[in-house]
C-alpha cells in the first residue's frame, strides 16, 4: 500500500456514508442491508465477485438506480440521489472501465459538454479555454490535447479525460470502476499517480477492481462483498490477497498447482508446425496431446492473441500447418474450426461471443442447431433447456433459468455462458484466449476446476493468456511467445521470474530450459 502522504495523511472525516441500503430486481436480492464509509484524502476499494453487488451500490451512488431501502450522506448532510445529474451536482463522479465520451467531439468539448462556461448567455471559449488548460496540466497531459478529436486517443488518455471531466464539474468523490483492466503497465502507474495527487487534495476515490495485487499499492481501505452483503471492510495494510479472496469467495483457495497429475504426452491432438500469418507471427511450433493442458504465454504485443485468431480461423494462417487428430486442416473460417472439434472461448467476448438480445438457452446451444432439431427441422426445446440446465449447474452460472436474457447477467456470468456454449459437444481441442479476463476470484476457480475436467476426459486444451500467474496454476506445460514466435519451454514448478524473464527476452533463462521445439 502506498505511504499516508500519498493520500494526505491520516484518512479524513467521512464525504460519504451509506447505511442499510437494499435493493431488489424481483426475486434477487442484489443488496442487502450495505452500510460503507468513504473517508476525504483516501482510496477506498471495493471488491467481491461479479454478482456480489459493487456494481448496484455504484449505481444506487452515482444516481443511476434508487435503493429500496437505506439511507446516505455527503458531506455529513443526508440526501435523496434520485438521478446522475443530482449527483453530479454534489459532487459525485463515475469513470466506467470503457470512457463515457463522444468520440466526434475534441477533448475541451467533451470536458464541458452540458456545462459549458457561460459569459451574457453565450459560451466563454476563452475561459474554457483556459480551465481546460488548467485541468490537463493537473493531469499530466500536453496542452495540445485540448483541440484533439477524443476518437483519436488511446484508451489510457480516454480514461484521463474522464477524470478531467469530472474535475471540471468539482467532483469530490471519484469512482473508478476497473479503471485498470484495460491499461498496460505504464499506463496503470500514470493513473496511481493521479490518484494519488487527487486524493493528496483531499479528493475521495472508490476503487473497484478484479486485481486485488493492485489494492496494495494504491488503496488505504477495503469493502469485500459477496452476495449482496458487506462481509468485512479492513485496512489495505492488514491484508493479504489470499484473504481477500478467501473473504470474497467464503472458502479458502487451493493454493497449489491445479493439476496435480501426471499429464499425458502421447501424440498431439494439436500440432503447429512454422505456422505463420505475415508479419504479425511466424514459425510458431506448439505440440498439445490429448488430456494435456498448454499455456502459450506472452506480454502485450507479444502475437499471442494472433495465433489464437489464426487457429480459429478467424485469420487465417499464410505459412506453416496445423494438424488435428493426426490429420492436416486448413482453418480459413470459424466453421471449418468448428468441423474439426476445434472449440475456442475468444479474448473479446462482447464482440465475438455474446448475443446480447438473446436468452441463455440460444447464447448456449447457438452453433449446434443440428443436435437440438426434430425431424430435421423442429427445435427440440426440451433438450434445448435440459442441456443448457446441465450447463449452468457445471460452470455455477447464476441466473434463474435458460430462458433469462443473457444481458441481465454480469460480465462474468456472461463468459461463462459463452464457455459453456463450446461444451454442449465435447471438443478434441479447446483453445481459451484470455479465459478469466475481467472475472472474479470464484469464477477464475471454477473455470480452472472446469479446464481440468476436460482435460481429464481427453480434450487437448491450449490457454492463451498475459495472466502469468494463471498460467503458472493451470499449465502442465508453458511455452513463450516473444516477437511473434515460440521460445522457451517450462514444465511444472516453473519459477515466475524465470518466465518472465523469458518473455522479456533474457536470453540466460534458455541454458536452463529447452526450446519449445
Amino acid at each position: 500500500m502506498q505511504d499516508s502522504a500519498a493520500t494526505g495523511g491520516e484518512p479524513g472525516e467521512v464525504l460519504l456514508g451509506v447505511e442499510g441500503l437494499s435493493k431488489s430486481y424481483g426475486a434477487v436480492h442484489a443488496l442487502k442491508q450495505v452500510s460503507v464509509a468513504v473517508r476525504r484524502g483516501s482510496v477506498h476499494a471495493v471488491v467481491g465477485e461479479n454478482g456480489a453487488g459493487k456494481s448496484t451500490l455504484i449505481k444506487i451512488v452515482s444516481g443511476a438506480e434508487r435503493a429500496d431501502a437505506g439511507t446516505i450522506t455527503f458531506d455529513g448532510s443526508p440526501v435523496s440521489i434520485t438521478g446522475t445529474t443530482q449527483a453530479m451536482d454534489l459532487g459525485i463522479a463515475t469513470v466506467y472501465q470503457e470512457p463515457q465520451l463522444f468520440a466526434d467531439l475534441t477533448v475541451a468539448e467533451n470536458i464541458f459538454l452540458g456545462r459549458e462556461i457561460r459569459h451574457r448567455g453565450r459560451i466563454d471559449w476563452r475561459a474554457q479555454n483556459r480551465r481546460v488548460h488548467d485541468l490537463l496540466a493537473d493531469l499530466g497531459l500536453p496542452p495540445g490535447y485540448a483541440g484533439r478529436q477524443v476518437g483519436d486517443l488511446s484508451v489510457a488518455a480516454k480514461q484521463q479525460v474522464s477524470i478531467a471531466k469530472a474535475m471540471a464539474g468539482d467532483a469530490r468523490l471519484l469512482i473508478l470502476d476497473e479503471p485498470s483492466a484495460i491499461l498496460t503497465d505504464n499506463e496503470i502507474e500514470i493513473l496511481f499517480g493521479l490518484v494519488r495527487r487527487l486524493v493528496r487534495r483531499g479528493m475521495a476515490v472508490i476503487y473497484i477492481s478484479h486485481r486485488l495485487d493492485e489494492l496494495f499499492r494504491i488503496t488505504d481501505t477495503v469493502t469485500v462483498m459477496r452476495d449482496g452483503e458487506v462481509v468485512g471492510t479492513h485496512p489495505t495494510r492488514e491484508l493479504s490477497v489470499r484473504e481477500i479472496a478467501e473473504m470474497m469467495v467464503g472458502h479458502e483457495l487451493d493454493a497449489g498447482h491445479a493439476q496435480q497429475r501426471e499429464a499425458p504426452r502421447g501424440e498431439p491432438a494439436l500440432r503447429l508446425r512454422g505456422l505463420g500469418r505475415g508479419e504479425r507471427f511466424h514459425d510458431v511450433d506448439i505440440d498439445v496431446a490429448a488430456g494435456e493442458i498448454v499455456a502459450m504465454y506472452g506480454l502485450v504485443g507479444s502475437g499471442a492473441d494472433e495465433i489464437a485468431k489464426t487457429l480459429y480461423g478467424i485469420e487465417p494462417s499464410t505459412a506453416g500447418s496445423i494438424t488435428v487428430n493426426g490429420a492436416e486442416v486448413e482453418m480459413r473460417t470459424p466453421r471449418d474450426a468448428q468441423r474439426h472439434r476445434l472449440a475456442m472461448l475468444p479474448a473479446d467476448r462482447k464482440q465475438q461471443g455474446v448475443f446480447s438480445i438473446q436468452d441463455l438457452a440460444f447464447n448456449i446451444t447457438t452453433g449446434h442447431a443440428r443436435g437440438f432439431r426434430r425431424f430435421g427441422f423442429l427445435m427440440d426445446r426440451a433438450r434445448e433447456n435440459r442441456v443448457t440446465r446441465d450447463l449452468m449447474g457445471k460452470l455455477a452460472v447464476k441466473a434463474p433459468g435458460p430462458h433469462t436474457p443473457i444481458s441481465a447477467l454480469s460480465g462474468g456470468n456472461q463468459q461463462k455462458v459463452v464457455l459453456a456454449r463450446q461444451l454442449v459437444e465435447r471438443p478434441a481441442v479447446l483453445v481459451l484466449e484470455e479465459p478469466t479476463q475481467g472475472v472474479d476470484v470464484g469464477a477464475k476457480e471454477e473455470i480452472h476446476r472446469l479446464v481440468a475436467e476436460l482435460a481429464e476426459q481427453g480434450t487437448a486444451v491450449l490457454v492463451i493468456t498475459a495472466d502469468l500467474p494463471e498460467a503458472l496454476r493451470v499449465a502442465d506445460r508453458l511455452i513463450v511467445v516473444r516477437q511473434g514466435t515460440t521460445t522457451v519451454e517450462f514444465g511444472p514448478g516453473a519459477r515466475q521470474a524465470d518466465v518472465l524473464a523469458a518473455a522479456a527476452g533474457d536470453t540466460g533463462t534458455e541454458d536452463a530450459h529447452d526450446h519449445a521445439h
